[in-house]
């Protein structure tokens, strides 16, 4: 839904200076894209200033989807809070409920068996595929491209199987357990997720051939929306839309949990700052994630079948505080934990990336046209549910 505001707001600067008005001369107006948009991917509005076609200010407004997750926290025992985990962003529920786990674990003060660790890292980075795929398949449709959409979520199929081959779900897993995982990896799912990855990277180069052949298609992200290092690093900005702005920085190589550590990859880095950019980064991201995959498949066989993947642990969490944060698909997830010695948190605050990704929408449609607004949000991957918890 794009509807403009009756009122008509004009420039306070000289016609010369006036951008888009060489000959003519034209008034600047607000529109409002959303809450109901095709680009939004969630309820949301993003209230753009134009000048003809291009847009020269914009204001996000959220807060139509608020379910008060974080005062819910406060009403429920430790371990019913992972499935309200679960649903924080229904495309990245693996990694929601590792970070809450691992928040808990962290105020228990114990260290879980290090099979489980290597477990949620393989859950991790197939969440991370498929929450991509999510992402490259509504890009296609954003930008026209209806093939796109079609190849990207036939492959997010065999990643969703294979959350079903670990713990019976396809999206709300369920999985991770304060003290380690449900339960163990069976011999048929080492068998699946090898084979997957082999047979993904593969499919993905089509993906990519597809798209990087469409002029029209790249045209629409190359040398659109720069941003600079220096306005990531005052806006908040993080996760691939960081990474593709030049910034070296990923959690789980700068500060490793768990046990990435002992995990060799590459971290995806583009300097020119622009959509592109960031759009190739978060395919190269599918690329690392499935050597990771592989690495920690192979540290899991190793141990074997009998080495521990969940630790008993105690109902009440000891009077304290605890933060931990994780490299969710989206950006930097953080959760701060306030225990008050009883069975409940006493507070738990959730920090999610999109909620800064997207308070910095101004300078990135800033300067750009209303036709590329599309495409400029959707290389942050909106995800509504975790921005207004």
């Amino acid at each position: 839904m794009m509807v403009v505001e009756n009122t008509i707001d004009t420039f306070d600067s000289p016609p010369e200076e006036r951008i888009g008005k060489d000959r003519y001369q034209t008034d600047a107006m607000w529109i409002y894209m959303g809450p109901q948009h095709p680009f939004s991917h969630g309820l949301w509005t993003l209230k753009v200033r134009v000048d003809g076609e291009i847009v020269t200010d914009a204001e996000p407004v959220i807060g139509y989807l608020h379910r008060g997750w974080e005062k819910e926290a406060e009403n429920r025992e430790y371990p019913k809070i992972i499935p309200m985990a679960d649903r924080l962003c229904y495309s990245a529920s693996m990694t929601y409920t590792h970070l809450y786990c691992m928040t808990v674990e962290k105020a228990l003060g114990i260290e879980i068996p290090e099979k489980a660790e290597y477990i949620r890292i393989v859950a991790d980075e197939i969440c991370r595929i498929q929450s991509h795929l999510m992402w490259l398949a509504a890009v296609g449709t954003d930008l026209g491209n209806l093939t796109i959409f079609l190849w990207g979520m036939r492959e997010r199929e065999y990643w969703l199987d294979l959350n079903v081959r670990l713990c019976g779900q396809r999206m709300t897993t369920n999985y991770p357990r304060i003290g380690g995982v449900r339960n163990d990896t069976t011999d048929i799912f080492d068998r699946d997720v090898m084979r997957c990855t082999e047979r993904f990277e593969k499919a993905l180069w089509d993906i990519i051939d597809m798209i990087d052949s469409s002029s029209v298609y790249v045209s629409r992200m190359k040398g659109i929306s720069r941003l600079t290092r220096e306005q990531c690093a005052n806006l908040g900005v993080t996760g691939p839309a960081m990474r593709g702005c030049g910034v070296d920085f990923d959690l789980r190589r700068d500060d490793p949990y768990g046990k990435y550590e002992n995990i060799d990859f590459e971290v995806p880095v583009l300097t020119e700052g622009d959509t592109y950019a960031r759009y190739m980064v978060r395919i190269e991201e599918m690329f690392q994630s499935c050597e990771i995959i592989r690495q920690a498949v192979r540290k899991i066989n190793a141990l074997g079948k009998n080495a521990p993947y969940r630790l008993k642990v105690p109902s009440k969490v000891p009077a304290g505080k605890a933060f931990c944060k994780l490299e969710d698909p989206r950006g930097e997830s953080i959760m701060y934990l306030i225990s008050d010695g009883t069975d409940k948190p006493f507070r738990l605050k959730v920090r999610a990336p999109l909620f800064t990704n997207i308070s910095a929408s101004r300078p990135m449609v800033k300067g750009v046209r209303v036709a590329d607004v599309p495409a400029v949000m959707a290389m942050i991957d909106v995800c509504m549910g975790e921005t207004d918890r």
